[in-house]
């Protein structure tokens, strides 16, 4: 189970139990090693083991540089997984649901080294899931937000019916364009639920080169969850 700690890899996760026809024996989760925080969504190693802790499940943590490219990520993503696969797992699950290009990208890196996708939300409707997800007994909190997209206001919320319903139009009430991060401290296969601290919001502004090789900015938002 490709493993970030958020709502999609949780319900993913949750939809492949309830399904039976798979059985989860791993989860994997990538680091930014200069930070001890998982990509992208900023939360803290120690909280993505508590929620592995609360699962029973062991976690593999891939660790990598601040700036790594893309050939790096790959070799080393596939450097891991192919100590997982000498271990018998044959299968990588992913919570993506409708970015078809994401999706042909994981098949042909997996299939390159023997391994096949799953993915259980694939082209559900975003409210459905959410839905599912708080019939089911799911709580979250958003944890990174795209600055570009929405404001730091709602970095630090739960991600509940109001929060969506503030949400500007156009932008996925499953935050799937990369809108919004979130990290699940409740869920029903959680032994207990992950207790933190809600900390600072801290922004950051990143420079990166676009596909036309034009230098463009982003600034994105972080809530620190510190465990408690």
């Amino acid at each position: 189970m490709n493993w970030s700690g958020g709502k999609d890899s949780a319900l993913a996760l949750y939809r492949i139990q309830q399904q039976g026809q798979s059985t989860v024996t791993q989860l994997l989760t990538t680091i930014n090693g200069a930070y001890g925080r998982v990509s992208m969504h900023g939360v803290r190693e120690e909280l993505i083991q508590a929620q592995a802790d609360r699962l029973g499940l062991p976690l593999t943590t891939v660790r990598l540089p601040e700036t790594a490219s893309m050939a790096l990520y790959q070799t080393t993503m596939n450097d891991a997984l192919r100590l997982l696969i000498e271990n018998g797992i044959e299968q990588a699950v992913f919570g993506d649901i409708f970015l078809e290009d994401l999706r042909q990208w994981r098949e042909e890196q997996l299939a390159s080294i023997g391994l096949t996708g799953v993915f259980p939300l694939w082209q559900t409707a975003s409210m459905t899931l959410l839905h599912e997800f708080w019939a089911a007994g799911f709580q979250t909190i958003v944890v990174a937000v795209n600055g570009q997209q929405l404001d730091k206001s709602f970095c630090g919320r739960v991600l509940d019916q109001q929060f969506v319903a503030d949400l500007p139009a156009g932008v996925d009430p499953c935050g799937e364009n990369g809108e919004f991060h979130t990290f699940v401290f409740n869920a029903p296969y959680f032994s207990s639920p992950v207790r933190f601290t809600l900390g600072d919001v801290v922004e950051r502004t990143y420079t990166f080169t676009d596909a036309d090789k034009q230098e463009r900015t982003s600034t994105y938002y972080f809530a620190d969850l510190l465990p408690s």
